[in-house]
């Protein structure tokens, strides 16, 4: 009996050890069937830590929706949204030169939640011209986008302009016309560049805006014009004469510089600029700049751009080149201008 109830005891005391083996095993590979989990959570956002933006980011464009800007914004917003973790979502603000876009970016609340383009130097005629009552101390630099070259262009049938010089004798025989984005915005300081350059003088017809100016061009009001690459990409009704670059542009290998015939020898052009209100942490810069930086090499938005002269600079960089152009806007109001 004794036997019996020994053996019956150490059964028992088997029974207990496997069952609290049984009972621990789930709690050991717990951790194993949750690390591909963890795994699973990486995104590719700018950053996983510190400042994000938790909801739907405005970016202000402050051009009409077709124009240059607003076209190369777009294609960068696509893209940015797998960096940025958000939509974002283009908001066109347009009239005054840029001036009324600008001014609602100045006053929105520095919390990241809005961003904008700023086009250089038309945003510095802006405040030389007194359009708005912003200065460049009223916006934070985020990066560069894009860094364009002016081009000299004319209707693609205009018979008269076969090249540059055409136009030239053409405008020292005959006051022409030429189109532009606004008073002393890019294009105009382009076509007052080459004007003086070319000693002839012609009459400002200020439309506002790129879009409007090549309406007004391809309409007939207008004989000629200064734009750039991307406001006329894949455009077969106008013709390029010159470029304002010290070298030829390597995708327009048989357009000549003006340089090279004569003319204005220095490059002249307008960058695109990403920028925030004054206000906004580093950290919110930080965060924009690194998924900017990270959309800008991505190599679905570079084939989605390929007609797009993407240049990123970083914030300290793009800071610096709005004070510079600032300086060069201020700078052409004695003995640039003509009445």
């Amino acid at each position: 009996m004794k036997k019996y109830l020994a053996l019956l005891l150490a059964l028992c005391m088997v029974f207990a050890l496997c069952a609290c083996g049984q009972s621990e095993a789930p709690a050991e590979e717990a951790p194993a069937e949750e690390a591909p989990a963890a795994e699973d959570a990486g995104t590719d956002a700018a950053a996983t830590e510190g400042w994000a933006p938790d909801g739907p980011v405005t970016m202000i464009v402050s051009y009409a929706a077709g124009n240059g800007t607003d076209v190369t914004a777009r294609i960068l917003a696509q893209y940015a949204e797998k960096y940025v973790g958000q939509t974002i979502v283009i908001e066109n603000v347009d009239g005054g030169s840029g001036s009324i876009g600008w001014s609602q970016l100045a006053a929105a609340e520095p919390d990241g939640m809005t961003i904008g383009f700023m086009n250089l130097p038309n945003f510095n005629s802006s405040i030389v011209n007194e359009l708005g009552t912003y200065t460049t101390d009223d916006f934070t630099a985020i990066c560069n986008h894009v860094t364009e070259t002016s081009l000299v262009i004319v209707r693609a049938d205009d018979e008269r302009f076969p090249d540059i010089d055409s136009l030239v004798a053409y405008a020292k025989e005959n006051k022409t016309v030429a189109s532009t984005n606004g008073a002393q915005a890019s294009n105009h300081i382009g076509a007052q560049a080459f004007a003086n350059s070319a000693d002839f003088v012609y009459t400002d017809l200020p439309m506002g805006n790129t879009a409007d100016e090549l309406t007004s061009l391809l309409g007939g009001e207008a004989d000629w014009c200064v734009a750039k690459a991307a406001d006329i990409a894949g455009r077969t009704d106008v013709r390029v004469l010159a470029s304002f670059s010290t070298e030829r542009l390597p995708d327009m290998p048989d357009v000549p510089t003006l340089g090279e015939k004569g003319y204005y020898d220095q490059w002249l052009g307008s960058s695109r600029c990403v920028v925030a209100p004054a206000g906004v942490s580093d950290e919110v810069v930080a965060f924009y700049e690194a998924a900017f930086k990270a959309t800008m090499e991505d190599p679905d938005y570079l084939a989605a751009a390929s007609e797009v002269a993407t240049d990123y600079k970083d914030a300290a960089t793009t800071a610096a080149l709005i004070e510079e152009q600032q300086a060069f806007t201020e700078g052409l109001s004695e003995g640039f201008w003509y009445e």
